[in-house]
């Protein structure tokens, strides 16, 4: 009976994800659709084009982050781990916070000098500070203080023993506290589900602690919550603490325009609605490309057709020759191609059992147009 009723939980648990998910995504394929009849409804006539496509781009984005915060609620979301400290991130992002929190919200930090560092994805961290900074705001709609606070701490077996999801060992704690109305039992013990919210329909999609606690998990990490009604909440963040060295507080990118017009690019798609945006994006773009439906019509245009691309932009996964194995393939035709791999989360699985990391450089898909020249660019300028 006990396992009948956790089974009964767990399709309870996916119902309510799977709803929440038809519905948040309805309504960004609403805007789209609707947007889209009006466009084409208008295409002969002098209408402004400039605002319903605004909105459908605004759909799209709200869509992706949508599907960030899944995969992170999830812990598959792609992670780009670096030496990094807290602190640090905190100081980036502190302009931003004040203009989240607005004037009535007191900001104070505490960080400790001698904090210690992470490896953690730089972008997930800071889309964690700044979602409890806005949770933080809306619990107190009348003003308060927001208090970020550093620290190190080892945790030991004893503390592990009465902490059960606990590992003994050297952590960094981030405090993030605030002095608004604060929470029951009954809600603090319901803030990580995912789609559960306090506030109104129209805002927010319940999906953001929920998030946030996946990205904590995916980083190793633990998050904890204390809260008291008319007493305030304060997020407790645990984070593995390591001896190693940020290369740069700052990830600084320049990139030099090196096109000349030479460059030849091979595109390997399966995806025909997807071959033809990458026609009409590359169709401004200073390159010259070829454009190849599958793996086996990839081969036949470098080994029949003699095309030497400089670099070759595919698809992962592929139906009879995945991008994979077309890659390993023309190593030893073409060893000094470059390669750009476009995958998808559930392409992560595949890359780390290839060990494809050290051959080939990748885009997340969905992308825009600046991230995808900006990724060609690097790779073109390296020798």
């Amino acid at each position: 009976m006990e396992t009948q009723l956790i089974q009964a939980q767990k399709i309870e648990a996916i119902g309510k994800l799977a709803g929440g998910i038809a519905h948040n995504f309805n309504n960004m394929l609403t805007v789209v659709l609707g947007y889209v009849e009006i466009l084409l409804n208008n295409q002969n006539s002098n209408y402004d084009t400039s605002e319903p496509l605004n909105e459908i781009q605004t759909a799209a984005l709200k869509s992706k982050d949508l599907t960030s915060q899944l995969l992170a609620f999830s812990k598959n979301q792609p992670l780009e781990p670096n030496v990094l400290n807290i602190n640090t991130i905190i100081r980036n992002t502190e302009k931003i916070l004040h203009q989240l929190i607005g004037e009535n919200i007191e900001f104070i930090t505490m960080l400790n000098d001698k904090l210690g560092n992470i490896v953690a994805d730089l972008s997930q961290i800071e889309q964690v500070i700044i979602y409890l900074a806005i949770n933080v705001r809306d619990s107190m709609p009348n003003g308060g203080k927001l208090i970020i606070e550093t620290n190190n701490t080892n945790l030991d077996k004893y503390f592990a023993m009465n902490h059960l999801s606990f590992s003994p060992g050297h952590y960094i704690i981030l405090s993030i506290t605030d002095t608004g109305h604060g929470m029951d039992k009954e809600t603090k013990s319901k803030i990580f589900e995912p789609f559960f919210t306090t506030k109104d329909n129209n805002r927010g999609t319940g999906l953001g602690l929920s998030s946030v606690y996946g990205t904590i998990k995916q980083s190793n990490g633990y998050i904890y919550c204390y809260s008291e009604l008319d007493k305030g909440t304060t997020f407790k963040i645990y984070l593995p603490r390591t001896d190693a060295v940020p290369i740069s507080n700052v990830k600084e990118k320049i990139i030099q325009n090196s096109r000349n017009g030479n460059e030849h690019i091979l595109i390997v798609e399966d995806d025909s609605t997807l071959r033809n945006l990458f026609k009409k994006m590359f169709e401004k773009l200073n390159y010259k490309i070829t454009i190849a439906a599958n793996g086996n019509d990839a081969l036949l245009l470098i080994e029949k057709n003699g095309i030497k691309p400089v670099l070759i932009l595919t698809d992962i996964v592929m139906p009879e020759i995945s991008g994979i194995e077309l890659v390993k393939h023309l190593q030893t035709i073409l060893p000094d191609v470059k390669i750009l791999f476009m995958f998808r989360y559930s392409d992560t699985g595949i890359m780390q059992d290839n060990k494809i990391d050290l051959i080939a450089s990748f885009i997340q898909k969905p992308f825009n147009i600046h991230d995808l020249t900006t990724k060609i660019d690097e790779l073109l300028q390296k020798n």
